[in-house]
């Protein structure tokens, strides 16, 4: 099963002030009334001009072309920063090790935390950041000493410059439901699992060409509905945390009961049948076509935007709603988390020992991840939708951006450069931005998130960086593992009774033992005993 984590936080709505500001002189990025290309005071005082060359380190990101849209020109011309990029074309992982072999590596990658930051951190590949971080202020102002100790490697410098770090609750995970579908099924109440039990057979009565319960591709709900079967227990993969232990996932009791109730709606037909082959598109054509009662997963938020859309256009009384997350008889609603967090954030952004300038490049990426440069390259340069700021640093929606249509405002291709995302002031802002719109061009994603997704979320940066580098001996570990929990869940599913789960899990967990089990949750225990030390 895969870790889903969302993007976003904060749980801020407010409007903005009534007497809107601009920010001084001295910080200023354009006056409302200046040229877009104007020149900006601040930004050319602290973002030294440079070009570089840039590399994302995945098969499925493209970079696009430096300077082609409104935001990357203007910082061109007005910063004087340029960005050549490097692409994977859908071959990250044999272009990143062709790179290190042929020593050809970009100036800055974008990348997963872990092991492959080490693959160029020991041979000495990376420019540590630390000299920068007083000079250039606003990473270590904004992510704070806690988040930055946590990403520093064993020698105790820090390499790595983090992508959507948080001080605040985020996550898209829940649970949703077709709303004229259950309308016409009376509304019945939908907060516990044996409430869920009884709905989804009465829309496999009356609604057969309907899947009830949409789980996403390879079964990833099952992990959301994780959090259901207990308070404050978001799912955390192959191990369950026991007092200051990491313990065996096959014998955690919210995961057995978690399977138990999964194996049950699937053989019952009330769950998808071709969880383990469908694509996520076939699932967002399924919403588009309000072919799903109920939809639980780690993003849902997002793909119910789209088919909520879709389907209110059609039919204004069609369409998908967010529910408060579906529990176990007798638990506290309000102690279900689904979601979890951490103040990290999603990836990184390294600078190689390639670059002629690293201070400039960090200079750059230190004003993007400001609120400056967090304002101009989530919601665009200043004059095109915004023309000031509220005293929160809000942008105040001009008429263009009162009026352009979404598909209009897509193409601008807004965000698509935010390599370093401050997640906390860009969710408080977007959700302050959108209240400024009428309610029938509100959010439907942003709306979710702070009605449900952002107050069922649990702070999990004490379990962070907890696997072992893949060649190590706890490596091979947790790969052969992996292998077991995999074969175990998709048997489970299929399994004709609760005994047969339990007996299936049981094995799971023997054969896992086997394999070392054991000496994998020591070494991440002594991870996140660690991790907590560092975070004190």
């Amino acid at each position: 099963m895969l870790l889903i984590a969302g993007c976003g936080g904060g749980n801020n709505s407010a409007a903005p002030s009534a007497k809107p500001s601009k920010e001084p002189a001295a910080t200023q990025t354009a006056a409302a009334s200046a040229s877009p290309e104007a020149s900006s005071p601040a930004a050319q005082s602290t973002v030294k001009p440079v070009s570089f060359t840039y590399y994302s380190n995945y098969d499925w990101d493209t970079t696009e072309e430096w300077g082609r849209d409104s935001t990357t020109k203007w910082i061109a011309d007005t910063l004087k920063v340029k960005m050549t990029p490097v692409q994977s074309s859908g071959a990250a992982e044999t272009k990143f090790s062709t790179m290190i072999a042929s020593g050809s590596l970009p100036d800055v990658i974008m990348m997963d935390r872990g092991a492959n930051v080490e693959r160029l951190r020991q041979p000495g590949l990376l420019v540590p950041l630390d000299d920068y971080l007083d000079r250039y202020p606003n990473l270590k102002k904004n992510a704070g000493e806690a988040t930055l100790n946590m990403l520093r490697s064993e020698d105790g410098k820090l390499y790595q410059f983090p992508n959507w770090y948080t001080s605040s609750p985020n996550g898209n995970g829940g649970w949703i439901i077709n709303r004229k579908i259950y309308k016409e099924l009376g509304s019945p109440k939908l907060e516990t699992y044996d409430d869920l039990y009884a709905y989804l057979k009465l829309v496999k009565e009356k609604h057969p060409d309907v899947v009830p319960l949409e789980v996403g591709a390879k079964g990833r709900g099952l992990e959301t509905m994780y959090g259901g079967f207990a308070e404050n227990k978001p799912y955390l993969p192959k191990a369950n945390p026991v007092g200051n232990t990491l313990q065996s996932i096959f014998e955690d009791q919210v995961f057995i009961e978690n399977m138990q109730y999964a194996s049950k709606l699937f053989r019952e037909k009330l769950i998808t049948q071709d969880l383990f082959t469908q694509t996520g598109d076939q699932i967002s054509e399924k919403l588009k076509t309000g072919r799903v009662a109920v939809y639980v997963d780690g993003d849902v938020v997002n793909p119910g935007r789209g088919a909520d859309t879709t389907l209110r256009t059609a039919d204004p009384d069609a369409g998908y709603d967010i529910i408060w997350p579906i529990h176990k008889a007798g638990l506290d609603a309000t102690k279900i988390t689904p979601n979890n967090y951490n103040s990290l954030g999603w990836n990184v952004l390294v600078i190689t020992k390639n670059a002629k300038d690293p201070e400039a490049i960090f200079s750059y990426l230190d004003w993007v991840t400001s609120e400056e440069g967090q304002r101009i390259l989530n919601f665009g340069r200043q004059g095109l939708y915004w023309d000031e700021f509220d005293a929160d640093g809000v942008p105040i929606l001009n008429e263009a951006g009162l009026n352009t249509p979404q598909g209009d405002k897509d193409k601008e291709r807004i965000g698509r450069f935010n390599w370093v995302g401050n997640t906390t002031f860009i969710d408080q802002t977007k959700a302050k931005m959108d209240a400024q719109l009428p309610a029938d061009k509100q959010n439907w994603t942003t709306l979710a998130q702070q009605k449900v997704t952002w107050k069922t979320s649990k702070n999990f940066t004490e379990f962070v960086n907890l696997d072992p580098l893949p060649d190590s001996e706890e490596g091979t570990i947790a790969t052969a593992v992996n292998d077991i929990f995999q074969e175990a869940f998709a048997k489970a599913l299929y399994a004709k009774s609760d005994d047969e789960v339990l007996s299936i899990l049981n094995k799971a967990n023997e054969d896992a033992k086997k394999a070392g089990y054991e000496k994998l949750l020591k070494y991440q225990t002594e991870k996140w005993q660690d991790n907590l030390s560092k975070m004190k």
